[in-house]
């Protein structure tokens, strides 16, 4: 039987219907396998005891000559040690971060870079530049020892930009080839490595890619992870605008990629600096994709599969990391409906020299159980004239482009959006991302097609522009917003000592210092991550009018008052709503009689989680200055404590003040101004879609239409039954049993409570069934898991593969902004607009494997509060093993369930 690899080279294929299930092997790993599974005991008691024994599960990772370093000793070269930390809360337990003279809106925003992923040909000729070995040089990009530097920068962009990819990616890890820096890692361990991978992936069945031939990658792209260094433009040529069309062509607001001479349609240039004004960051202080900044973009489509292979060049003695990160990593694609080999599992790391290949199918979930035979066309790919699509329907093949879409498997209300990928590093998710392991990431579908010009009763037409049959993004801007601290050098800083969370002092906005946007006087979207460690945003947007006829005032003498600026949440946490949810001051979003507090204004946004908006700027005159606000204020990073009144932050009557420039006082100094939106005339006609045409019902209003439905009615008897009848887990999230190491535990299903551990496995759903031929119809697996928490606390809490729906917040309704949508994060705790106990309906299907759940304060996540949770084949009675990688490559430790990992608590109607 030919394989989906051959589809690729010949353009031509076909399979019967009764072969389309039978692509790829679906089974256990065999008993010979080094993946193989174990029986669980029938009392796990002792087994559960016994764990509390066993090595750190990522010691391998902290090797050093002679021994292994403890988590705490990486600390070693903070630029501030323990003893020396303030008690000031801003940045926590820090000094407030200098400015080296850098005011507020004088630097271009920086738009994300893309990634520019490439067919994957195994005919093309792969180049052959080796990875680039660490070399020693001078600063501030490399080191004089070679194990605590980076590869030469010219070097990395010609092995980057080189043509193809080698070796050819592998169903199984790819054993046979060596860690090209094998030498350079004995000489710093002082000892043999014994056949040490070049992959990173755990070797085995258990770990190989899921449905491989069926999901066979049909595009790619290389990244490295590499400390800072200057951009040397080798993706301008793989923009899909090719900074040539719309906004990014020349003339356009973004042709100019940092507003700085020399820097027309290229990123070449570009340094890693918060501001002009401020040094540049020098290589153990910031580490990200490609090394450089701007930040990058995935642009990727529903249906598609990729392939992303990922490179570690970070540096090969732990200890070099300015006193926080470390140099292992494992990338999650959050949310993604991914296999669990490719979601990121905390600890399965790889080293420096090694690349890792995550396979990332793309499909909708429910492509098992639902439009099995790829007939509905709201479930489609986008596409350009020319293009084609294997599809697994009732004809298995190569299909061709058709109107713009070619239509695929799965549930069309299961379709995603805004994503982002980051690290997932066992115990240091928070300094790693922190230090620049994060990017963003754009899913595109027959819906949600980035050209709001296509009118073809399928495509929503969102704020993009239409120079490009799908992807545009003139009018599409992706922003992460987190908060950062740095030195009295300027390079960053982190308080790795402080478990309870860590705010920083500064709010960035695309890795800069209140950075100016420029827009068109039309609608735009707006794609809002917060990519904060343990800081909640709650985001508002005015405009600035001249003299005091605004609705709320500016500083005093200032000649300037403030509107705030209506618009429409279309997507929360990368879900495109089924209805716009006005922020207007038209509807009470909350249930609390107050419909004015939320014009303009954001709930309460945690970590991680994603808003994307539409704001109509016609409405105002070129050279109208608009702000983004934050209003949330913090003093710690365990809870948020309060939203600051709009009015009182404009007027600056509250405003945080440096006291004898060594601490800040009067107030959380990120509350304010982050990011400055200034309106350009627009010349073109704006075709894209009006929001207010799909409101939820509100008074004098009926329902608008809807964008995309949710797969369950709360209020429909039917699932009010399969609801009654799932599988029910409790998991509760807090510090009982914590200890000063390891403080944050989570319960499940009333049991002990524990710190993480990656060999206990904590839930165990089962899939209903395995791969399916087309034409076969079911409800996947249904479960209803409980989310809770004490008040003294916050947690976003993450539940990895599957976006769930909320069914209540402490028994009562959801908001508004929730009640429409599917999520991933799920806030609970003391904070505004949390609640204590959470229930949220979850489906899992089409993949196996190894996942966690966790809280997004990655604080809280690296000091223990994370459990592992497995989704088992049907019928699987053995339990996955636990991989363990160390630098001579990947080991395997038996895992064990608690005693409820399979049962849970009962069901769901039986509580």
């Amino acid at each position: 039987m030919l394989t989906a690899v051959c589809v690729a080279a010949i353009s031509t294929f076909s399979l019967n219907t009764g072969m389309a299930a039978g692509l790829d092997y679906f089974g256990n790993p065999p008993a010979t396998d080094p993946s193989a599974g174990t029986e669980q005991p029938a009392d796990p008691t002792q087994a559960l005891q016994q764990l509390l024994d066993q090595p750190e599960p990522n010691e391998g990772a902290m090797e050093i000559p002679g021994g292994y370093m403890h988590k705490q000793e990486l600390s070693a070269e903070n630029f501030i040690q323990r003893d020396e930390l303030s008690s000031f809360n801003y940045p926590t337990n820090g000094y407030p971060s200098p400015l080296f003279g850098a005011l507020p809106f004088t630097q271009k925003m920086l738009m994300f870079e893309e990634f520019g992923p490439e067919k994957l040909d195994p005919t093309v000729q792969a180049g052959t530049l080796p990875f680039p070995l660490p070399k020693a040089g001078a600063a501030p990009f490399q080191d004089s020892e070679v194990a605590r530097s980076a590869p030469d920068t010219a070097e990395m962009d010609a092995f980057l930009k080189q043509a193809g990819i080698s070796p050819f990616p592998t169903r199984e890890a790819n054993t046979s080839i060596g860690n090209p820096w094998k030498s350079e890692i004995e000489q710093y361990l002082g000892r043999f490595l014994t056949n040490p991978p070049g992959e990173g992936r755990p070797q085995g069945e258990g770990w190989a890619h899921q449905r491989w031939n069926e999901f066979y990658p049909q595009v790619f792209f290389k990244t490295v992870q590499a400390p800072s260094r200057p951009n040397g433009g080798i993706r301008d040529s793989l923009q899909m605008h090719k900074y040539q069309v719309g906004e990014f062509g020349p003339g356009g607001l973004y042709h100019n990629t940092a507003g700085l001479p020399g820097l027309d349609g290229t990123t070449k240039g570009i340094q890693i600096k918060i501001h002009p004004n401020m040094p540049v960051q020098e290589k153990h202080s910031i580490w990200t994709f490609d090394g450089t900044l701007p930040p990058k973009l995935l642009m990727a489509r529903h249906g598609q599969p990729m392939l992303m292979r990922h490179y570690n060049a970070l540096p090969i003695d732990p200890s070099a990391n300015r006193g926080f990160g470390l140099h292992t990593i494992s990338t999650h694609e959050h949310n993604g409906h991914s296999p669990a080999e490719s979601d990121g599992f905390a600890n399965a790391f790889f080293f420096p020299g090694q690349f890792y290949d995550y396979r990332w199918p793309l499909q909708l979930a429910g492509y098992d159980s639902i439009n099995t035979s790829a007939t509905d066309p709201r479930a489609s790919f986008p596409c350009a004239d020319g293009e084609q699509l294997w599809v697994n329907d009732a004809n298995p093949g190569l299909k061709n482009c058709v109107n713009g879409k070619i239509n695929i498997r799965g549930d069309w209300r299961e379709t995603v959006g805004t994503h982002w990928f980051h690290d997932h590093m066992i115990d240091f998710t928070a300094q790693n991302v922190y230090k620049g392991n994060a990017v963003m990431m754009n899913y595109y579908s027959g819906l949600d097609r980035g050209n709001e010009a296509f009118n073809d009763g399928v495509n929503l037409r969102f704020p993009s522009g239409s120079a490009l049959p799908w992807g545009n993004r003139d009018y599409d801007v992706n922003l992460v917003i987190g908060d950062k601290a740095w030195d009295k050098t300027g390079q960053l800083w982190f308080n790795p000592f402080n478990k309870d969370g860590f705010i920083g002092d500064q709010l960035l906005t695309n890795w800069q210092y209140k950075p100016v946007l420029d827009v068109r006087a039309r609608k735009y979207r707006f794609r809002i991550l917060n990519g904060s460690v343990s800081r909640y945003l709650a985001l508002a947007l005015v405009a600035e009018v001249k003299g005091s006829s605004g609705e709320m005032k500016g500083p005093a003498g200032s000649g300037v008052s403030y509107n705030r600026v209506p618009f429409h949440l279309i997507s929360n946490d990368g879900n495109v709503l089924e209805h716009a949810v006005p922020f207007d001051g038209s509807m009470d979003l909350d249930g609390n009689g107050n419909k004015a507090e939320h014009k303009g204004q954001l709930p309460t946004q945690a970590i991680a989680e994603r808003y994307d908006i539409v704001v109509d700027f016609s409405k105002f005159a070129p050279g109208t200055k608009l702000f983004l606000v934050n209003t949330m204020e913090h003093q710690t990073g365990i809870i948020a404590k309060r939203k600051v009144p709009l009015a009182d932050i404009l007027s600056e009557t509250y405003k945080a003040v440096l006291k004898n420039g060594t601490q800040w006082d009067k107030g959380d100094p990120t509350v304010g101004k982050a990011l400055q939106l200034t309106v350009q005339a627009y010349s073109g006609t704006d075709l894209s879609m009006n929001p207010a045409e799909y409101e939820p019902a509100k008074p004098g209003k009926a329902a608008g239409k809807k964008m995309i439905p949710l797969w369950l009615d709360r209020s429909n008897p039917a699932d009010q039954a399969k609801l009654a009848n799932a599988r029910f887990r409790v998991f509760e999230f807090g510090r009982s049993s914590g200890t000063d190491v390891n403080p944050w535990t989570v319960k499940a299903d009333g049991g002990i409570s524990y710190h993480a551990n990656p060999r206990r496995i904590s839930g165990a759903p089962e899939l209903a069934n395995g791969p399916t031929d087309a034409g076969f119809s079911g409800d996947g697996t249904l479960e209803v898991w409980r989310i809770k928490s004490g008040g003294g606390w916050d947690h976003p809490v993450h539940i990895h593969f599957e976006e769930g729906i909320i069914l209540s917040r402490d028994g009562a309704p959801p908001p508004e902004w929730e009640k429409w949508s599917r999520k991933d994060v799920y806030r609970v705790g003391g904070g505004p607009e949390s609640s204590g106990v959470l229930d949220v309906a979850l489906h899992f299907r089409e993949f196996a494997g190894t996942y966690v759940e966790h809280c997004h304060n990655t604080q809280h996540e690296d000091n223990a509060m994370l459990v592992r949770w497995d989704i088992e084949r049907p019928g699987q009675f053995v339990v996955m093993p636990t991989p363990l990688p160390t630098w001579d490559g990947v080991e395997y430790a038996p895992s064990v369930g608690i005693p409820t990992f399979r049962t849970g608590s009962g069901t769901f109607g039986g509580q």
